[in-house]
């Protein structure tokens, strides 16, 4: 039987009320809008998985925080690469 592979975080993570509004607003994101705005981002993981196990291992507003600082870098003068989730 073949193993379901998630591209979002499927670490342990806290199931409190801010997490799951958060990291389920950016699900909504990825099955409506995501597809509209197009796969061409820079840097690994995507800037919504990036969002989706930022606010699951810090919560909603640090990962918050944290998401919206990664967006800004992806402007056209922005950078690339491979950039992950601080663990702390």
């Amino acid at each position: 039987m073949p193993t379901k592979i998630s591209r979002n975080y499927s670490g342990p993570w806290r199931k409190t009320p801010g997490r799951l509004f958060g990291v389920g607003f950016v699900r909504l994101y990825q099955l409506t809008f995501s597809a509209m705005v197009g796969g061409h981002c820079r840097h690994i993981p995507t800037c919504s998985e990036y969002a989706y196990e930022a606010i699951a291992r810090h919560g909603l507003w640090r990962g918050g925080w944290l998401s919206a600082r990664r967006v800004a870098k992806c402007g056209p003068f922005g950078t690339s690469g491979i950039d992950n989730v601080p663990d702390a």
